[in-house]
């Protein structure tokens, strides 16, 4: 068989099901029939001589074939795309375009509206969608392309993944302006006399914070936790407890004057956050041109700082440290 003989629009379905574990999802994502997405698997099958997709408790389970080959199938089309992209120059002032991106919701208000800043103008056709990636899937997203980039800390990704150092964030402590036992400063003892909120969405374990802590030989008294900083921003603004937690979720509050900002008293490292994309991105315009577009957008943002781009990701993969592993 050879490639002059494939309808090369098989291998664009067989990475829709691959990516949305079934027929009926492959179909939304791609427009088109169930009948016609059916139709291209069973020539699939035909081609390889192998099932490639069985269904196990209602997803389509790939076959060992399967996952052998949507590797180079996913190369071969992120190519043939970059080639077209390349044709056709990305011009963001006339070209419509939906870019999503992988971001934390501590990250999501500063960052977006540096964006929208930088980009509401010069990009009148470009729309921005930012979710949540599960940091397990975030390699399978990249690479599918349902995922244009994410901006996350720094995590044990294959050489598929490239990283670069985006922004980097003090941690500091926050507790509600009119506090009746805080003034100018917020001394060790104070710290550890009063109850905390702590965000995490891991349900056992150590958060970031309390990562480090333990390792200077700290416990503080947690009151409550939580899974996100705009509730924790939103319970610190009306009682007496403190959040400690990186410098950008102030801004998470609709009246972040609600909140008064301490310096953290015990010596915490700073969240370092990078972008990722996937490999096959890295020469595509349009990707070169969101991720010169968030870098820039970082840079506006106070203490934070465009990192330069360091490469791949370590090809070795390695547990991530609770203090990497936590919200």
């Amino acid at each position: 068989m050879h490639v002059r003989d494939v309808d090369l629009n098989l291998f664009v379905v067989f990475d829709a099901i691959y990516s949305e574990g079934g027929v009926s999802r492959a179909c939304f994502r791609l427009n088109l029939t169930q009948p016609a997405v059916s139709h291209a698997l069973s020539r699939l099958r035909v081609m390889f001589n192998d099932p490639l997709f069985v269904r196990r408790h209602h997803v389509m389970t790939p076959t060992p074939l399967a996952r052998q080959i949507i590797t180079t199938v996913r190369q071969a089309l992120n190519g043939l795309e970059t080639a077209l992209t390349q044709t056709h120059r990305f011009d963001p002032a006339k070209t419509p375009k939906r870019f999503v991106i992988g971001l934390r919701n501590n990250l999501e208000a500063p960052v977006l509206s540096a964006l929208v800043n930088r980009i509401s103008t010069a990009a009148p056709l470009v729309e921005i969608a930012t979710v949540r990636c599960e940091r397990n899937n975030l390699e399978r997203e990249l690479a599918a392309g349902t995922l244009d980039v994410a901006i996350d800390t720094l995590l044990p990704l294959s050489t598929e993944v490239h990283r670069a150092q985006i922004l980097t964030e003090r941690i500091a402590v926050f507790a509600r302006r009119d506090h009746p036992d805080l003034r100018r400063r917020l001394d060790k003892k104070t710290y550890l006399r009063m109850e905390h909120v702590c965000v995490t969405s891991r349900r056992s374990g150590l958060s970031f914070e309390d990562f480090q802590f333990q390792r200077l030989g700290i416990k503080r008294n947690v009151r409550l936790h939580c899974q996100n900083f705009t509730t924790a921003c939103h319970v610190v603004a009306r009682n007496n407890m403190l959040l400690t937690a990186s410098e950008s979720a102030a801004s998470l509050l609709d009246q972040p004057g609600l909140l008064r900002q301490y310096p953290c008293p015990f010596p915490i490292s700073p969240h370092i956050n990078y972008l990722y994309w996937h490999a096959t991105a890295d020469g595509d315009a349009t990707n070169q041109w969101l991720r010169e577009q968030l870098q820039a957008a970082a840079a506006t943002l106070g203490p934070s700082h465009v990192g330069r781009k360091t490469g791949r990701a370590t090809k070795r993969r390695q547990p991530i440290p609770t203090s990497l592993a936590a919200e």
